[in-house]
């Protein structure tokens, strides 16, 4: 329950110098444990509780690092086979860890004889019954073994309740045994002496034992290199493999048109890479990029790393540096502690096969790991547990998760419930350890040097701390990431070669050619780019909009003042304003428009706080990477950075500015540091975003089917599904004699994949379509029974959404035939005959069905409709005002009929609800509507439909949306 800080505080508070931190089966706070001790004058030590579930069977105290990586590598191979402790501490091969053995379990065991490095715990509880043991003779064995689990009783009461979740019981049926005991508190030194006043050679055997144990790591400016150190076996030769391939690539990327500004780059960045000890950090990352080549997947480097030539020629990275003049001091300088970001995005399907390789490749001597986070409990996850451990029903845990009861008329429990989900937050009480999202650390030393490690499901190894710690001892992660926007790429050439085998062979990596494209530039000005990477969110079609960007440069800065940061500091608006507007950029700042001129004086990039921290206010490149690290949230608080923030202000008076343009600055620094992108990183988007709209603009079927088969994107799948039918696809059901569990095309018609209906199964579809591939297309629903093994209930499904339209009988007829001849008791293994045998038919009276039918059918197997939505309206609508004429009511009250798509919840400054809608006219096209708070509060329009919207026409730099004044949603038809 007691966080490293506290732990360390309350020690320094109560009389002690030494104290052992030790976590059951687990080493996540050892290593911030031993960065913080220094600060409170605390010798630290670390080791681990063993035990099995509850059963403590010995603690392992490190009595040197060797120490604590024998410690670590016992806890994990335990912890990777799912294996119990045995009772014998294990032998190590050498006695740099210690094994301390509670006396309680002592007493219980006929252990009679110790090793060297063996002990016998005792805490004051033990005190009375010591003297009478036989374990009483081994005098130079005894040591103060004083747990401390909490600060307080509340501490107790919180426990208590987390091991109720843990076991995941009600409180009331919690076992005392299950929870410690709440004696555990801290006593003074001087009070833990007096205990032990009489067994004065327990202290000098505790005391000695202490002195004997010596762990150090370094940390923070004075932490060493943690990274692989060789790539190859020397540095000479890793010298001369990064030097060849850099070369190599300066033919392949430059051809005949390296000039002096090309070679003085790459000259200088080769020397500052091997200054820093950077070079097997490239090389690894060129080998993981090397394999997908090799492998045919496509990848993105991005990342700060993106800024740098070297990643350029080695194939990291697909972005000049030069065309793009990027920062070279953003990526790397001599004063920066950590090598640069690589974040390598690889489609999701490929993307565990690339890990595979990693740990292959470099984790045969335990040297690679996944990187953990921690999971702490938020308000909404704590009440829940907290509410299913006090018995209270469903409906009771949901209004206080949400916030939807009345705190006067709150009862004990629930008050008491509320309590403790507020205390755990603000304790930042950890809930489980998860993954990172793409953090893989590969160290020289073996990783359980620093951490015991876990092997979660998807069979890795896994560290027991954070990035956070990992950075501050030196270790630096690699990056790779999954998306869905890569396999939308790779699918869509194969679905091309598949639908139109005559066409040539596209190189999609040709991305000069894509950039200068009018009909691509013309997509992204009238911001036509539904299913492409990044840019298809409604809030980047209105800023594509706002900026009439028709231009990659144009794109790569869009993609980065869409971050939240940029837009919270109010300069999306002012960048807009000075975009279209010439004579506004002269409010700028002399020296800030001097050092971002392409951005109008204006910070847009990651790179843009270095240039101002170390330009405009002249603090050092490390002092200036210090505030840029330092606003994303890992180092805020931290002394480091509360120093270099005196020092901007201070340099800033000293310089003579005026302190509210030094204020004002500094405030858009803090608004948007931590979310803005590097330049290099906004350059690698833009990349993937102009091969997703070459793909768009001239494959526009073939690629719609890619994104469905890969998730969608931004929107639901039923908006790509109208995207296509926009795009002139002939939008089908699922058809057996056609369609895969994927969705297909064939010329113009695209057939919806079966994986997309709900409550059918993988299996079911598996059977369809290898009877299908084994014996051609089936000719009747006989044919299809006899040949694919299916249960009524799957085959209803199919029935339901029309999959055997290729009888020519309706769906009701189709349904009692089904029923006559399967019952409930379908064929397992169909089996072939020699003759066709008669199915005996019924006379069945005729069925009648309309399209409502049918679209409700779909509405329940898909969630969507395949007709036109306001095909379903209860009555026809009147004549209203279409989006191709909006531009003529600017200003004007207006009513419009949209279809909902999305809708995007947000707080006003004052903490108001409001809301942003996007919905589809008769015609298709987009309805952009703003929900102020008033209206927001006043009306609800979550729910899918067709809406009747009344509101004002507004225009803001030429992009058009109706302000809401009264929403309702439209009847439905019947069915």
């Amino acid at each position: 329950m007691i966080s490293e800080e506290d732990l360390l505080r309350i020690s320094r508070e109560n009389g002690y110098g030494c104290v052992a931190l030790t976590d059951i089966n687990n080493t996540s706070g050892c290593l911030n444990f031993i960065r913080m001790a220094v600060s409170y004058d605390i010798k630290p030590i670390v080791g681990i509780d063993f035990r099995n579930g509850i059963q403590q069977q010995f603690v392992g105290v490190a009595k040197n690092n060797a120490g604590f990586q024998e410690l670590n590598a016992y806890l994990s191979k335990h912890l990777h086979q799912k294996q119990d402790f045995s009772d014998v501490a294990p032998a190590l091969e050498s006695e740099n860890a210690v094994f301390i053995y509670p006396f309680e379990k002592l007493i219980k065991s006929k252990k009679d004889s110790f090793l060297p490095n063996e002990y016998i715990g005792i805490s004051t509880k033990d005190l009375t019954r010591i003297p009478f043991s036989p374990l009483f003779k081994h005098r130079d064995r005894l040591v103060i073994l004083q747990p401390l689990s909490f600060r307080s009783k509340k501490d107790f009461n919180a426990h208590r309740l987390l091991r109720a979740v843990a076991q995941n019981t009600l409180l009331s049926k919690l076992s005392t045994s299950e929870t410690g005991e709440d004696t555990e508190h801290i006593l003074p030194s001087k009070v833990l002496r007096y205990h032990f006043k009489d067994l004065d050679h327990v202290i000098y055997n505790t005391e000695k034992l202490m002195a004997e144990c010596n762990i150090d790591f370094l940390f923070g400016d004075n932490r060493e290199h943690q990274n692989l150190q060789l790539f190859t076996e020397s540095k000479k030769n890793d010298y001369q493999l990064i030097y060849q391939l850099a070369c190599d690539g300066l033919r392949y990327r430059y051809g005949s048109n390296v000039d002096d500004v090309i070679l003085d780059r790459f000259n200088m960045e080769l020397e500052l890479i091997e200054k820093q000890n950077y070079i097997p950090f490239f090389l690894v990352n060129h080998d993981i990029v090397s394999y997908a080549r090799q492998k045919g997947y496509y990848y993105v480097g991005r990342g700060s790393g993106a800024n740098s030539i070297i990643a350029y020629l080695l194939n990291i990275t697909n972005v000049d540096p030069i065309e793009l003049d990027l920062y070279f001091e953003r990526f790397m300088n001599l004063y920066r502690k950590n090598p640069p970001d690589f974040d390598i995005d690889f489609s999701w399907r490929d993307r565990e096969d690339v890990t595979q390789h990693i740990f292959d490749r470099f984790g045969k001597n335990g040297q690679a790991s996944l990187l953990a986070t921690y999971s702490t409990f938020q308000h909404s996850a704590a009440v829940r547990e907290l509410g299913k451990v006090f018995g209270l029903p469903t409906y009771e845990i949901d209004a206080l998760s949400d916030g939807k009861y009345d705190p006067r008329k709150l009862d004990h429990l629930s008050t008491l419930i509320l309590k403790y989900a507020r205390y755990f937050q603000e304790n930042n009480q950890p809930n489980h350890l998860s993954i990172h999202a793409g953090g893989i650390l590969i160290s020289q030393r073996p990783i359980n040097y620093f951490t015991a490690t876990d092997l979660p499901p998807k069979g890795f190894p896994t560290t027991q701390f954070d990035m956070v710690i990992a950075e501050d001892v030196g270790l630096n992660k690699y990056d790779i990431l999954g998306q869905r926007g890569l396999a939308k790429i790779k699918e869509t050439l194969d679905v091309i070669r598949y639908n139109r085998p005559d066409e040539p062979e596209i190189d999609i990596d040709n991305v000069k050619k894509f950039k200068v494209d009018p009909k691509i530039n013309n997509l992204i000005k009238q911001a036509q780019c539904i299913g492409c990477f990044y840019v298809e969110s409604p809030a980047m079609r209105m800023l594509l909009k706002k900026l009439e960007v028709d231009n990659y440069l144009g794109l790569v800065a869009a993609s980065s003042i869409i971050r939240p940061g940029v837009a919270k500091s109010g300069m999306m608006r002012e960048y807009i304003l000075r975009h279209r507007h010439e004579d506004r950029r002269s409010e700028a700042h002399p020296e800030l428009l001097k050092l971002m001129p392409e951005t109008y004086g204006i910070m847009v990039y990651q790179e843009d706080v270095i240039k101002v921290a170390h330009y405009f206010a002249k603090l050092t490149l490390g002092e200036a990477d210090v505030i840029r690290r330092g606003m994303s949230g890992k180092f805020r608080g931290r002394d480091e950075f509360d120093r270099v923030k005196k020092k901007y202000f201070k340099n800033c008076d000293d310089l003579g500015y005026d302190p509210k343009t030094t204020k004002d600055i500094w405030e858009q620094i803090a608004s948007f540091a931590g979310y803005a992108f590097a330049k290099g990183h906004s350059a690698s988007y833009a990349v993937e975003s102009y091969q997703t709209l070459f793909l768009k603009a001239y494959y526009p079927l073939e690629f719609m089917v890619a994104v469905l088969n890969n998730g969608g994107g931004f929107y639901a799948q039923e908006l790509y599904i109208h995207e296509a039918r926009m795009q002139g696809a002939n939008i089908l059901p699922p058809c057996v004699n056609h369609s895969l569990a994927e969705t297909i095309i064939e010329g113009k018609d695209i057939y919806l994949g079966m994986q997309f209906l709900n409550e059918m199964e993988e299996k079911s579809i598996t059977r369809i379509v290898e009877a299908r591939r084994a014996e051609g297309v089936f000719t009747s629903l006989n044919n299809f029974l006899d040949r694919v093994s299916i249960s009524i209930e799957q085959l209803t499904i199919l029935i339901r959404i029309d999959a055997l339209r290729f009888t020519g009988i309706d769906k009701k007829t189709l349904l009692w035939k089904a029923h006559f001849r399967l019952s409930k008791t379908p064929v397992k293994f169909p089996q072939k005959h020699l003759f066709q045998t008669e199915v005996k038919d019924f006379d069945l009276p005729v069925f009648h069905s309309s399209p409502v039918d049918d679209a409700y059918d779909q509405i329940e197997l898909l969630g969507y409709p395949l007709c036109n939505p306001f095909d379903l309206l209860k009555y026809p609508l009147p004549p209203s005002v279409m989006c191709a004429d909006l531009h003529n009511y600017v200003g004007c009250e207006i009513i419009q009929y949209g279809y909902l798509v999305a809708v995007k919840n947000t707080r006003t400054s004052k903490g108001e609800t409001m809301n942003f809608g996007t919905f589809l006219d008769q015609r298709g096209e987009f309805i952009d509507t703003v929900h102020f708070p008033p209206v927001a509060e006043k009306f609800k329009f979550s729910v899918k439909g067709v809406y009747k919207i009344y509101g004002k026409v507004t225009s803001e730099f030429g992009f058009l949306t109706l302000e809401v004044i009264e929403i309702t949603r439209l009847d439905s038809a019947g069915r």
